[in-house]
């Protein structure tokens, strides 16, 4: 009786130890949401399969509904046309002073093609000054 306790918690110390030395990677920026059911899945399953789901992996990710972007930029998905960090392809950043409109970093107080925002074009002639144009 003795024996097969002490074998029963020799193995459950074995099997302790062998799970907390595992390296498990669970950064919440890096995850994207699943979409769909994990009924069936138990909770420990469903915890690692996230974890798995990152776009460097799996860039079609990036286009799934609800997603931030259609890019994968440093492993988070993103927009290239849109974001500031990543303006046009990955790693290239705008200056403080300009956003990222059409994947192109523009200065919206200067720029006569996107004055005050993307996309909104001064008149021919007219100049763009403080995000307004022909401002006096």
């Amino acid at each position: 009786m003795i024996k097969k306790i002490l074998i029963t918690l020799i193995i459950l110390m074995a099997l302790a130890i062998n799970l907390s030395a595992t390296p498990i990677e669970d950064d919440e920026e890096d995850l994207v949401p699943i979409s769909g059911s994990l009924r069936g899945a138990s909770r420990f399953l469903a915890q690692h399969t996230r974890g798995l789901l990152k776009c460097n992996k799996n860039p079609r990710l990036c286009r799934a509904k609800g997603s931030p972007g259609p890019d994968c930029c440093n492993k988070k998905c993103v927009n290239v046309k849109t974001d500031k960090q990543n303006c046009g392809l990955c790693g290239k950043k705008c200056k403080n002073q300009e956003i990222c409109c059409k994947g192109k970093c523009v200065n919206l107080m200067t720029d006569k093609r996107n004055c005050g925002g993307c996309n909104i074009k001064c008149k021919k002639g007219n100049s763009c000054k403080l995000g307004m144009c022909s401002y006096a």
